[in-house]
């Protein structure tokens, strides 16, 4: 047991360590691509007032700014450092080389703020991926000076400015000093890192005013497509209210009202109808049960969120297992969106996944439940194709939340759905809790 307990943060140590270093390695690398473009993009403002040229180069070339930007923002949050996308949304038909693309690309404050970062970026990245990446190779050094000065055979061998290795025993003191510059090295080099990664911060990430911005728009959007969704679901509710139940209480009414006119004459034809209109009511209350469970599943208020998905999963043609994990239950609008977007997405594994078995995973943690489906089906799932997924992402969407698939051709898929909120008290939830 002591040697699992030591051995198993050492081993995450380590890891961190060297994939900080690896990480310094590539900064290093993209660090001498930063000038190159800085001067390229000063050539090509500078070339702004030549007709029509200005109008189809600058905004490539502040395009290749931004990709260079987006890597950066990328990397750092690898570290931990979340730095978001600061850019004004594209307009609506903006063509290459029109003049609205153009204006799009030279009035947004952050395609200025890219360009203040990429000489600041290339001078402090570099510089802090060297040590990065130099103090472990050097502490490695002197770890495996021994063996290299055996291998070379040579007489002399040098560890640093002025450390000369001329016998077998001088060369084993440099490995105690290199194994304290390798650890030291290793574990600086995730501090370094997330130090590179919150200097790129201050120019890279939205400011105030533009995280205040891309709120409302953000919010807009949301709004917009959240009256949307509720629109579409109120004429789908009215259909099915005056397609099904309404037409069958219609002819619930005309039965009943037939069978009482031939009811003294023809006491048997009127018993009939009564048979008939029982038939067509359990019918109807058939349907109207329905379209409750379609707005709010009784299961669902019952049972809570896992117990009402455990239910789903158990009608459905593909074996689908279900892990749950909710200490509470969310507020009866989350959960009721929580487990529409679980629906629908199992609908759309029943229809075009070609899927033989599939999982849910229910989890809350830090603010946010996570939820994860996964199939066994073919792949390919695309959101613009139609297959409601962006339905799921705009619900989700009116609760902040948000929904990423990874569906490569031939599969596996793998939807994940995360979903701020906060859960009530473990007692409300006996029955999902223990089913």
């Amino acid at each position: 047991m002591g040697v699992i307990g030591v051995g198993a943060p050492t081993g995450r140590w380590a890891g961190r360590g060297i994939r900080s270093v690896l990480g310094g390695l590539a900064a290093l690398g993209l660090a001498f691509t930063n000038l190159p473009l800085l001067a390229v993009s000063v050539l090509v403002l500078a070339m702004t007032p030549v007709p029509f040229l200005g109008l189809a180069l600058v905004p490539w070339t502040m395009r290749l700014v931004r990709m260079r930007a987006d890597l950066e923002r990328r990397r750092a949050s690898r570290t931990g450092v979340l730095v978001t996308r600061p850019y004004h949304p594209e307009p609506e038909r903006a063509v290459a080389g029109g003049w609205q693309r153009f204006r799009w690309t030279v009035t947004d404050p952050a395609t200025w703020r890219d360009l203040a970062w990429l000489g600041p970026g290339a001078v402090v990245g570099s510089g802090l991926a060297a040590f990065v990446v130099l103090i472990p190779l050097y502490g490695l050094a002197g770890v495996t000076l021994v063996p290299v000065w055996v291998w070379l055979a040579t007489g002399w061998y040098g560890y640093g400015a002025v450390w000369s290795v001329e016998s077998f025993g001088a060369g084993l003191l440099c490995v105690p000093q290199g194994a304290a510059i390798l650890v030291a090295g290793l574990s600086a080099a995730p501090w370094l890192r997330r130090v590179d990664a919150h200097f790129a911060r201050l120019f890279l990430a939205p400011t105030k005013t533009a995280e205040l911005r891309l709120r409302v728009t953000q919010l807009t959007a949301t709004r917009a497509d959240t009256v949307d969704a509720q629109a579409a679901e109120l004429r789908r509710i009215e259909r099915d209210l005056h397609d099904g139940v309404q037409a069958r209480l219609v002819s619930l009414s005309m039965v009943i009202g037939l069978a009482d006119e031939i009811l003294d004459r023809n006491p048997a034809g009127a018993r009939r109808l009564l048979a008939e209109a029982k038939e067509s009511s359990g019918a109807a209350l058939v349907e109207l049960r329905h379209l409750v469970r379609g707005i709010h599943p009784p299961v669902l208020a019952e049972r809570g969120l896992g117990g009402a998905v455990r239910a789903l999963a158990l009608g459905l043609p593909v074996d689908i297992s279900v892990d749950v994990d909710l200490p509470g239950r969310p507020d009866t609008p989350v959960e009721s969106a929580a487990y529409f977007a679980v629906a629908e997405t199992l609908t759309n594994l029943i229809r075009h996944s070609r899927a033989h078995r599939g999982t849910v995973s229910l989890r809350y943690a830090h603010g946010v439940l996570n939820i994860v489906v996964t199939d066994d089906g073919a792949g390919g799932a695309d959101p613009a194709a139609g297959s409601g997924l962006r339905g799921i992402e705009r619900r989700l969407a009116a609760f902040d939340g948000t929904m990423t698939l990874s569906s490569p051709p031939a599969g596996p898929t793998v939807i994940t759905m995360e979903l701020p909120c906060v859960l009530s008290s473990p007692k409300t939830t006996l029955f999902s809790a223990t089913d």
